[in-house]
This record gives C-alpha cells, sequence and structure tokens, in this order.
C-alpha cells in the first residue's frame, strides 16, 4: 500500500474514521493558523501591539508548518492500518 492514494482512505471503516480525524485536525489547525494571522495583521494598525503582532504571525507559522506534518502523519497511519489489516488476514486464512 503506498502513501497519499486516494484508496487508503476507503479501505475500511476504521480507514475512514482515521481519515476523518486527521481531516476534522487539519481543518482547527487551518482556521487557528488563519485567526491569528487576521489578529496579527490587525494589531498592526496600532504600534502598542506590534509586539503582539509579531508574535501572532509567529505562532500562525508555526500551525500553518502543522498542516504538512498532519498530513504526512495521517497517511502513515493510514498504511500502518492497512498493513495491520493486512497480517489480520493472512492469520485467518492460516
Amino acid at each position: 500500500m503506498a502513501l497519499f492514494t486516494h484508496e487508503n482512505r476507503q479501505k475500511s471503516d476504521r480507514n475512514r474514521r482515521i481519515y476523518a480525524a486527521y481531516e476534522i485536525a487539519h481543518t482547527c489547525v487551518d482556521f487557528t493558523a488563519a485567526i491569528c494571522f487576521l489578529v496579527g495583521s490587525i494589531l498592526f494598525f496600532w504600534k502598542e501591539y506590534e509586539t503582539a503582532a509579531i508574535w501572532l504571525f509567529v505562532i500562525g507559522s508555526v500551525f500553518f508548518c502543522m498542516k504538512p506534518t498532519l498530513r504526512l502523519a495521517r497517511e502513515i497511519h493510514l498504511w500502518r492500518a492497512g498493513k495491520v489489516d493486512e497480517l489480520a488476514r493472512q492469520i485467518g486464512e492460516a
């Protein structure tokens, strides 16, 4: 089973649940990053909030870095689930 293939998401109910959980996490990370950037951008209108704005940009950047990390973790999780299912199937045939 290769990584980043659409078929991995639909192989079983377990895989569908794994995929859905990671999609929810990915969406939450996306919203958090976007909100940090939006609020940070607004704070730049006032000089006294410049440091807070910079920190929000840094935090938003960390969240944006988490997005590909979540995708890779999801694919590895799906790959491992497929390997376990394959092993269980082989044991059942023996």
